[in-house]
Parts: structure tokens; C-alpha cells; sequence
């Protein structure tokens, strides 16, 4: 038999329907979990530093604009100071 005669049968192209439709369904869930972050009371967030361990040297934290500037993290939501910590926290490896 050629290829273009091969035929579908009519599971199999359920099948392909229901998986299409599943993809943009699956992408906004992906999405959506992605940008959930916690608050700062569950991750025990203080605005000073634990020791040596502070947002600044720390792998989830985004600098501000300058290097005393409020940034941001991947985990906690807010701003987040560069001499604060939180349970979050795991060191940049260098």
C-alpha cells in the first residue's frame, strides 16, 4: 500500500482531535504554575540577612536597577531586598 493511500481510522483521528485540543490547554496550565510565587510570610521572609546568607548571593533573587535597589525573586513575591533573606534562600554556586 502507498502512503497516500493510507487511510485513518476513525479512532485515530479522535485521537489526533483530542490531543490538538489538549495542547493549548496544557501550555496555559505550564504557565500558570510557573508564575505562581508564595508570599513572604509563608517563606519567612525578613528584610535582613541570615548570617552570610542574604537575596544578594542568592540563586532565585533578580537584581534592581542598581546594586542597593529592591530586586525581585523567583520564589517570594514583592520586592525583595538584597540584604534580606528568606527559607527560600540557596547560594549561587561560583
Amino acid at each position: 500500500m502507498k502512503y497516500d493511500q493510507k487511510k485513518f481510522s476513525r479512532r485515530q483521528v479522535i485521537k489526533i482531535i483530542a490531543f490538538g485540543a489538549t495542547l493549548p490547554l496544557m501550555g496555559t496550565l505550564i504557565d500558570k504554575a510557573e508564575a505562581a510565587k508564595a508570599a513572604k510570610e509563608l517563606m519567612k521572609y525578613q528584610d535582613k540577612p541570615n548570617g552570610n546568607e542574604k537575596c544578594s548571593n542568592c540563586i532565585q533573587f533578580i537584581p534592581g536597577k542598581t546594586p542597593e535597589a529592591d530586586g525581585e525573586c523567583k520564589v517570594v513575591e514583592g520586592s525583595i531586598s538584597p540584604q534580606g533573606w528568606c527559607t527560600a534562600y540557596s547560594p549561587e554556586s561560583k
